[in-house]
């Protein structure tokens, strides 16, 4: 998706939310709770569900550290798919972002987040701008898979 697009509107799909809240850096660690179970309640499990709260614990990190110290977090399912959506009001990704992704070297200490919640996610969107950046991952919930 193009940094300069707004998310495209959709009516009559079915979606149960998850998880709804604005949070800070102290309210990471019990977010990273809540994501995990409402993940596992909607049907993700063993590595896929380690892996989407990975994925998600680095959004709500960026969010709080480049994202002007607050965030919102939305989770929800539908059509088998749990989605997750992390919303910061910062400035924006000061650089055009590669397509695809490129793997940080190994020594880098940081620019991790964005690669990796890419990496174990199914789906990676990404909307940035002057009033803060939204990243939209989802995984397919095991429920849904034949």
């Amino acid at each position: 998706m193009r940094e300069d697009q707004a998310w495209p509107t959709v009516e009559g799909i079915s979606t149960e939310v998850l998880l709804d809240e604005t949070f800070d850096r102290d309210a990471i660690t019990t977010l990273r709770h809540s994501v995990a179970s409402c993940a596992r309640a909607a049907g993700l499990t063993g590595d896929r569900l380690d892996d989407f709260v990975v994925a998600v614990n680095e959004l709500l990190t960026n969010a709080v550290r480049h994202g002007g110290g607050l965030g919102r977090v939305q989770m929800w399912s539908a059509a088998g798919d749990v989605v997750c959506q992390v919303s910061d009001s910062g400035s924006g990704l000061a650089g055009a972002r590669l397509e695809p992704a490129v793997r940080p070297p190994a020594d880098q200490p940081g620019g991790w987040g964005l690669w990796l919640a890419e990496e174990l996610t199914d789906s990676f969107e990404l909307i940035t701008g002057t009033d803060g950046t939204t990243v939209r991952v989802s995984s397919r919930s095991s429920l849904s898979q034949p």
